[in-house]
C-alpha cells in the first residue's frame, strides 16, 4: 500500500506509516490497509508480534481532516475497523513513537501492549479543541492508565505531553534517544515474538479478558457521539481555520 509499508520478517510483522509529506495523517485507505494487516496477523499462526512505527520525524498528525469533512460511505468505516482490529488483537502489539503523536496517534497507543518513544516525541489529543469527543475507548482507557486528573487534562484541555511526561504517567514504558528507537523497538518486538507463544497468548488474554467487551462497548458509544459532532456546526467552525489555504 502506498502510504503504509508492511514487512514480515520471520514471526514479526512491521507496519510503518509513510505519508511524510502529509505529516503521516491517516486517511481511509490507510485505515483499511492497517485493519486488513492487523486482522491477517491475528489469524496467522506464523506471526507472533506486531510493530507499529512511522517514517520521517512525526508519528502521525492524526486523522486526515478531509476524511472528517467527507467521510467514506459504507456500513463499517475503515477507521472503525482499524480500532476494532487493535482492540481485538490477540498478538502482542508494540508501538514505536518517533515524534508528535496527535489524535489517533495517541489513542492507538492505549491498545498496544507496550509503547516506547523517542525523546523527541510528544502527545496530544485535540478532540475537544476540534469540537469532537474522545475516540478509541480513550474516555475509558486513558483514566485507567494515566489517572483521572491527567486524563481530564489531556482530553479536555488538549494539552501536549512531552516524552518524559508520557513516561511518568504510564502512557509509554520507556524513552530512548531517537537514533536508538528503531533498534530498541525491533529488539523488543523480536523478544516478544520469541517468547513461548502459548504462555504469551494466555498472559495477554488474562490481562485483557475482563476489559475487552467493556472497551468495545465504549468504542461504540464514542462512535455515536463522534459522528454527531462531525455533523455539528461546532466542528465546522473549529476546523475551518485549519483548512484555509496557506499564503506565502
Amino acid at each position: 500500500m502506498k502510504y503504509v509499508l508492511s514487512e514480515q520478517n520471520n514471526s514479526v510483522l512491521k507496519l510503518t506509516i509513510d505519508r511524510v509529506a502529509q505529516k503521516n495523517a491517516i486517511n481511509a485507505q490507510m485505515y483499511g490497509f492497517l485493519a486488513d494487516e492487523l486482522e491477517r496477523a491475528n489469524a496467522d499462526e506464523q506471526i507472533h508480534s506486531v510493530l507499529i512505527s512511522a517514517a520521517g520525524d512525526i508519528f502521525t498528525a492524526g486523522n486526515d481532516l478531509q476524511d472528517f469533512l467527507n467521510p467514506p460511505k459504507g456500513d463499517e468505516l475503515p477507521a472503525v475497523r482499524f480500532l476494532y482490529a487493535l482492540a481485538k488483537s490477540d498478538k502482542p502489539l508494540v508501538a514505536a513513537v518517533n515524534g508528535p503523536a496527535i489524535g489517533i496517534g495517541l489513542t492507538l497507543l492505549l491498545h498496544c501492549d507496550i509503547a516506547i518513544c523517542a525523546d523527541s516525541a510528544s502527545f496530544v489529543a485535540p478532540f475537544a479543541k476540534l469540537g469532537l469527543v474522545p475516540e478509541a475507548a480513550s474516555s475509558l482507557l486513558l483514566p485507567r492508565i494515566v489517572g483521572r486528573s491527567m486524563a481530564n487534562d489531556i482530553l479536555l484541555s488538549g494539552r501536549t505531553l512531552n516524552a518524559q511526561e508520557a513516561l511518568q504517567c504510564g502512557l509509554v514504558s520507556r524513552v530512548v534517544d531517537l537514533k536508538d528507537l528503531a533498534k530498541e523497538a525491533q529488539a523488543l518486538v523480536e523478544t516478544l515474538a520469541n517468547m513461548p507463544q502459548q504462555a504469551m497468548g494466555k498472559s495477554k488474554a488474562l490481562i485483557n479478558r475482563d476489559a475487552r467487551q467493556e472497551i468495545l462497548d465504549k468504542m461504540q458509544q464514542e462512535f455515536i457521539d463522534f459522528d454527531a459532532q462531525l455533523a455539528s456546526d461546532e466542528f465546522k467552525r473549529a476546523v475551518a481555520p485549519l483548512l484555509k489555504p496557506k499564503t506565502a
